[in-house]
């Protein structure tokens, strides 16, 4: 404030501010590559966590050899397979020692290559077999399609829970007639069109065997057969005797 010119006490100081307007008005240097290398930079980092990911492998126990007693981690060793003959006399073995019902059912599951060529597979399915010792008194309901009165005749015979021709389709639709499967001869099958949709896969078909010429076979395989499906796109899980 005592002098009449700043330049004076700070000699040189006049260009130095007069130069710094102009530093800070001018436009910054243009960074082409600046977002680019940051893109990249941020990449590689991702690309590192990735392979760091992949490096990571999750222990695995090696299996030991059998076990030497009945206590032990399952997680050490495979799991033991036996077979059929052997897997049943363990059954009835732990039935005895558990005092359980000596008449239970005994399940199986049986795994299913459904694979075909071209990355296709088998579409899941159901059927019935007829087992060579049968395991139950029950029997299931099975309705006959035809209208010939001799056929019909071999069919009452034969253990069919209705029989008849087309005046039963109203009564399907209705739901007054139900039963468990359903049978036809050839002839009545161009009549019974009405009824695919309400019936779906119990529908008679050749592929399934509920279509033919022989009553008493037909009748036979779905009075006392096993129905089994393949459940999960290749398991068919099912009980096949008793202990």
């Amino acid at each position: 404030a005592l002098a009449p010119r700043r330049g004076w006490v700070f000699p040189g100081l006049d260009p130095r501010l007069a130069a710094v307007p102009a530093v800070l008005s001018a436009e910054p240097a243009a960074r082409p590559y600046a977002a680019a290398a940051k893109t990249a930079k941020k990449g590689s980092q991702k690309a590192k966590q990735e392979e760091t990911k992949k490096k990571k492998v999750t222990r695995r126990w090696r299996l030991m050899s059998k076990p030497v007693d009945d206590v032990y981690l399952t997680w050490y060793y495979e799991r033991p397979s036996y077979d059929v003959e052997k897997a049943v006399g363990m059954l009835k073995k732990f039935q005895e020692l558990d005092f359980t019902y000596p008449k239970q059912y005994v399940y199986i599951n049986v795994f299913l290559d459904m694979a075909l060529q071209k990355k296709k597979k088998v579409d899941p399915f159901a059927s019935n077999v007829l087992l060579p010792y049968r395991f139950t008194d029950e029997t299931n309901k099975v309705l006959v399609f035809t209208e010939n009165e001799q056929e019909a005749e071999i069919a009452r015979e034969n253990g069919a829970a209705v029989v008849g021709g087309v005046e039963l389709i109203k009564w399907i639709l209705e739901d007054e007639i139900q039963v468990d499967f359903y049978v036809a001869v050839p002839a009545i099958m161009p009549k019974l069109i009405p009824l695919r949709n309400k019936l779906r896969r119990k529908y008679p078909s050749t592929k399934r065997n509920s279509l033919g010429h022989d009553i008493p076979k037909m009748l036979q395989l779905f009075r006392e057969g096993l129905e089994y499906m393949v459940e999960d796109e290749r398991v068919i899980k099912t009980r096949i005797a008793r202990v």
